[in-house]
């Protein structure tokens, strides 16, 4: 008895020790992808940043570009859960929101977070994809699953009756303002706080894609 229990508690530590390594890996792979850049950050350095052995980084990843792919769920999400990012709390509530202003208010505040998280990584990416097709083809997958999730919003906008722009124009405009150039330019470049780029955010889109009483639209 005593030994299945002790190899039930040998596992279960394994199983959390092995957790423990796969996010300190991914935390050190997103920070150092960010600041040295993607094709410049090595296996063994970013194995070094997070205090384990190389064959551990590919024990777990097997690849730099799944490292890469990983950190990027990670990054977007803020953890390592495998939910989807439009099944999660902070967004099912962004679909719960019956006034179309007022979710875009909420929309806007959470992409505002997913920008602080990404934005960086995201041209990490961008400048790895000139000289690496594999960082290439992720930059593509990385913006049609946003065009899909911009498709999800602007549906569910137009099912408010609320909308003064046609889905399409509505998925169009989400998409092209949600890709972090707008908050590195203003945020990180121009000292902007996000309660601040989220509120000029939410004015932008409900001024472009909400329908006022009394318009032509």
């Amino acid at each position: 008895m005593s030994d299945g229990v002790k190899r039930r508690y040998d596992s279960t530590r394994r199983t959390q020790q092995a957790r423990e390594n796969r996010r300190r890996i991914l935390e050190a792979a997103l920070e150092l992808f960010v600041t040295q850049g993607y094709g410049a950050t090595t296996v063994a350095e970013v194995a070094a940043a997070a205090g384990v052995a190389p064959e551990t980084v590919y024990a777990a990843f097997r690849t730099k570009l799944t490292l890469l792919r990983r950190a990027w769920d990670l990054a977007v999400g803020g953890d390592d859960l495998d939910v989807h990012l439009l099944e999660r709390p902070e967004l099912r509530a962004v679909f719960d929101e019956p006034d179309l202003r007022a979710r875009l208010i909420r929309f806007a505040r959470v992409n505002t977070a997913i920008m602080r998280r990404t934005a960086g990584l995201r041209l990490a990416v961008e400048h790895a994809a000139g000289g690496d097709p594999a960082a290439g083809e992720f930059l593509a997958e990385i913006d049609g699953v946003r065009l899909e999730s911009m498709g999800a919003h602007a549906r569910a906008a137009a099912a408010t009756g609320e909308l003064a722009v046609p889905e399409a124009t509505c998925r169009d405009v989400l998409h092209a303002t949600t890709d972090g150039a707008l908050w590195r330019s203003l945020v990180a470049g121009r000292g902007w706080s996000d309660e601040d780029y989220a509120d000029w955010l939410a004015r932008l889109w409900i001024a472009t894609l909400v329908d006022t009483p009394g318009s032509n639209h």
